[in-house]
């Protein structure tokens, strides 16, 4: 039952619309809005830097609102500087001796002393300051002070006896307040929701949180405000993880508003610590520690000594205790170590066996890839010339059986010299170029790019250079048939009808020719790839 509730606390916060609803999931939001953070404070920087030149704009009577301005940018961004422009603003109002700005900037100081827990002085301060002078919200802002004051007196007694009756001081300077502010107005929502979880109402105070932290329009510091005030009701309850979402959203805000006077990350550091996540919680109170170092506030620092050391001290307990099971894993590792050894020789062994084995593959496979590949290419250039040996026939068989029918013709009619005007008109040279075109035609189907890379082994001299309207010349037809695996000089010979010295010859001459060494020319031939 308790989960439960908790599960439907968070739907009613709309932490579950978001779709990372779950801790791990914010604290990588945070984990990233911190590594952004310096360039937010950056821009700010920037920013009040624009209004420190314009203080030179300004007569006397707007240098106040000036001095107001760089105020409400330093008091929750420096201590020092948000303080100097108060006493300013203090020293300016009694030269203009108007009691309303000197009321005003001595609440504006009084916050500035309370941030860094000067009690006394803000006692001293506001005690006997006539209210008079201070417009309605002003008076507002100085009820709500003051009840800051005597909550955090009794945060920091923290007893039975003295804190009652701060936090009943506090809570009457917070209904003041309330009677300022209008009734649907964020401060006014805000500070009857405080009141009420300081008076122990925290079923109240949970309807108001809520109907707050989900309102439209919340400043990046209300929002922070509200999420760290809100995540004291969960932390009563024991509902941690609800509690820690709410403080992640508060640090987040916090961060995009590069507010240093913050108590969110110092208290989520508490928590993560509290539940053990020691890394996070040192990442986070290292963060607290970067803010109150530069905020430069005193309660802050004091504030961080209680909690810092606890969280190095459960570090160092926890880099003892891996030290020491380090020592009995590395005693175990040593002796595993030397069972090892003898193991990596034995697998070394193995291994080299088994590379000498692939390498004996490795060979066997590239020399069985270029077997297929010659094969593939001798088939191909097979089928090519098993069709083309085929057309040619059928081709020169149809041309005998009509030449044979038109001799039988002539005999039959003893037309002796119509037979020798068809004998005569035999053209075995146009014939044999005949062949040879088609020779060429075949070859340079499968060998498109013969004749380029045959060029690629000449010097510049002994390049091929082919006629208009011729595909291959005797030089080029010499190592085509080489190419197709006839190296014999018979029988090159034969087919291109030349002698055998003829052919050597040629072959000697092309090779003198070329770049690479004549005992490999044909090899580098040899090697001109197909389609």
């Amino acid at each position: 039952m308790k989960y439960l509730i908790s599960f439907l606390l968070c739907i009613l916060i709309g932490f579950s619309g978001n779709g990372q609803a779950t801790t791990a999931g914010w604290l990588e939001k945070l984990d990233s809005a911190i590594l952004r953070s310096s360039q937010l404070d950056n821009k700010k920087q920037q920013r009040i830097a624009k209004l420190h030149r314009s203080l030179n704009e300004a007569d006397q009577n707007g240098l106040f609102d000036r001095y107001l301005t760089l105020y409400e940018e330093y008091y929750i961004f420096n201590y020092d500087s948000a303080y100097t422009y108060a006493k300013k603003m203090q020293g300016l109002a009694a030269k203009l001796n108007q009691p309303s700005l000197t009321a005003y900037s001595k609440v504006k100081l009084s916050f500035i002393q309370l941030s860094s827990g000067m009690f006394k002085e803000v006692f001293d301060s506001l005690g006997s300051m006539s209210l008079q002078y201070l417009s309605g919200s002003q008076r507002a802002e100085y009820y709500v002070l003051m009840a800051r004051c005597y909550y955090d007196l009794a945060d920091y007694d923290h007893d039975k006896f003295y804190s009652p009756d701060y936090n009943l001081q506090a809570n009457r300077y917070i209904d003041s307040a309330l009677v300022l502010f209008p009734s649907h107005s964020n401060n006014y929502m805000y500070y009857s929701g405080l009141k009420n979880i300081r008076s122990g109402r925290n079923d109240i105070a949970y309807n108001i949180f809520q109907q707050l932290i989900n309102r439209q329009g919340l400043s990046l510091h209300e929002l922070a405000v509200t999420a760290s005030t809100f995540s004291d009701i969960f932390i009563q309850r024991a509902q941690t993880d609800t509690a820690i979402i709410l403080l992640i959203r508060a640090a987040i805000a916090d961060i995009q508003s590069s507010t240093k006077e913050t108590s969110a990350v110092f208290n989520l550091s508490s928590l993560l610590y509290r539940q053990g996540n020691l890394k996070n919680a040192s990442s986070y109170i290292q963060k607290a520690v970067d803010d109150a170092l530069f905020y430069g506030a005193r309660q802050r620092k004091v504030q961080l000594s209680s909690i810092l050391p606890l969280i190095e001290g459960e570090k160092l307990a926890v880099v003892e205790k891996e030290k020491k099971n380090i020592i009995t894993y590395a005693t175990f590792i040593t002796l595993l170590f030397v069972v090892l050894i003898i193991l990596i020789l034995v697998i070394v062994r193995q291994v080299n066996k088994l590379k000498q084995a692939k390498r004996v593959i490795t060979k066997a496979h590239a020399e069985q890839q270029l077997i297929n590949q010659k094969l593939e290419e001798a088939n191909r250039i097979k089928e090519e010339y098993i069709g083309y040996f085929f057309n040619g026939n059928s081709e020169f068989y149809t041309r005998m059986e009509r030449f044979k029918k038109q001799v039988d013709v002539k005999i039959t009619d003893r037309k002796i010299d119509d037979i020798k005007f068809l004998v005569n008109n035999l053209n075995v040279k146009r014939e044999r170029e005949e062949l040879l075109k088609n020779f060429d035609r075949i070859f340079l189907k499968l060998f498109p790019n013969f004749t380029a890379e045959f060029n690629t082994l000449m010097k510049e001299e002994g390049q091929i250079k082919l006629k208009e309207g011729e595909l291959l010349n005797t030089d080029l037809r010499i190592f085509a048939l080489i190419r197709m695996g006839i190296h014999e000089p018979e029988k090159i010979a034969e087919i291109l009808e030349y002698s055998v010295n003829t052919i050597n010859t040629y072959k000697t001459k092309i090779k003198n020719k070329s770049i690479v060494p004549n005992e490999e020319f044909e090899k580098k031939i040899m090697k001109i790839h197909s389609i």
